[in-house]
Order: C-alpha cells, then sequence, then structure tokens
C-alpha cells in the first residue's frame, strides 16, 4: 500500500466518523465504497513504479457528494464546533471559477495544499494573479473546508486562507478563519485584505484517472 493511499484511507475513515456519510443520505459501506476507484488507482500507480503521491495530500468529496453548507459544523478545534453566519443559499452561490473544476468522480486529492502564508494580507485578485505566476493553483471552497476538516490545527499554527478558486455571483470569495476559537466560515471581497488571512493553493489536483 502506498503512503498517499494510507493518508487518503485515514482522511476517508475521519470523514465517515463525522458523518459525512449522513450528509450524503447513503451507509457508511456506501460511502467508503465510491472511493473504492481512487484508492485502487493511487496503489496500482505506486506499485508500478510511476507515482506515489505521498502523505501531503486531501482527500476531497465533490459537492455532488456532499454539499458544502452541511460541512463547516463538522470541523471543530478543541472541540468547539466550526460555524457560519451565513445562510446556506449564500454557501452554495461559491462555485468553483473557470479552470478550477474539479476532477470528475465522487472523490479527488489535492497536493501538496497549504494555507498561502506567502499570501498574507493580500487582496484576493492580487493573491489569484500571485499564485498564478508562481504556478500554483487557489484552492475551492471544498478544498478549504477538507484543509479545517484534517488539519484544523492549521487554523492556528499557520493562518486563515481565502479560497480563490471559488467565487460568488456577486464576486465575494469563501474564507475560512479563527473566530470564537473556532472554525468560521465567511467570505470577503475581491479588493479587501487582511492581516489574519492568506490565500490558500495547492500543485495539482488528480482525480481516478491519476496520469490524466
Amino acid at each position: 500500500m502506498s503512503e498517499a493511499s494510507k493518508e487518503a484511507r485515514r482522511q476517508l475513515e475521519r470523514i465517515i466518523a463525522l458523518g459525512y456519510p449522513d450528509v450524503a443520505d447513503m451507509s457508511a459501506a456506501a460511502f467508503r465504497a465510491l472511493a473504492d476507484p481512487l484508492l485502487r488507482s493511487l496503489d496500482e500507480q505506486a506499485e508500478s513504479g510511476e507515482l506515489d503521491l505521498g502523505r501531503n495530500i486531501l482527500l476531497v468529496p465533490t459537492r455532488e457528494l456532499v454539499t458544502p453548507e452541511s460541512l463547516i459544523a463538522r470541523t471543530s478545534i478543541n472541540r468547539m464546533a466550526g460555524f457560519t453566519t451565513m445562510p446556506p443559499r449564500d454557501i452554495a452561490s461559491f462555485v468553483p471559477t473557470d479552470g478550477f473544476e474539479p476532477p470528475e468522480g465522487p472523490f479527488y486529492l489535492v497536493i501538496e495544499p497549504h494555507t498561502g502564508t506567502c499570501y498574507v494580507n493580500r487582496e484576493p485578485d492580487v493573491a489569484r494573479k500571485l499564485i498564478e505566476t508562481d504556478e500554483r493553483l487557489p484552492l475551492t471552497l471544498e478544498e478549504g473546508l477538507a484543509i479545517a476538516t484534517q488539519h484544523p490545527e492549521w487554523l492556528l499554527e499557520k493562518n486563515g486562507f481565502n479560497l480563490l478558486g471559488s467565487r460568488s455571483n456577486d464576486g465575494r470569495v469563501p474564507s475560512i478563519w479563527m473566530s470564537q476559537n473556532a472554525p468560521r466560515l465567511g467570505a470577503v471581497w475581491p479588493n479587501s485584505r487582511h492581516t489574519w488571512l492568506g490565500n490558500a493553493y495547492c500543485v495539482d489536483r488528480v482525480g481516478v484517472n491519476l496520469m490524466a
């Protein structure tokens, strides 16, 4: 079993324990089975000597499987549950922008995610240009929720972050930061800047066909 497969399986069991199958309205076994093609692909690529992505990955369920508005409450830090003041319809309006759509399938992987410490206190539109210049990819809302779920300590050890790969019709981008000692999902305008917010990025996204 590859290191990437071990890590993806660990993350899968974590979100199952947090009730993601209930959100998807299916059993834990059925939910787990949906990830099997991706996990098998990871092992096959590693066994062939072609690819082992390592442990610095995020397992991300697409919104067709679980809706993002239901997930912030399943994050926590020191038993303080995550929250938002935005209505579900508002959260659902944040969709991936052109060029940052997720790979096909119920699950995919984000490679080398980061909270964007090097882009702290940058306006989202400025940060997006910098990220692209650095040949990185801005994270989407779903990917940011995956960070807050799998690595909530990053919000304490690193920084909160904007998710520039998603945007609403009115131009806002989603953000996750610490508020009242808990993860909070909010939004910022594209010309705003905050000292506590980086702009999260990764180096790649891969689906079941890892060599695509």
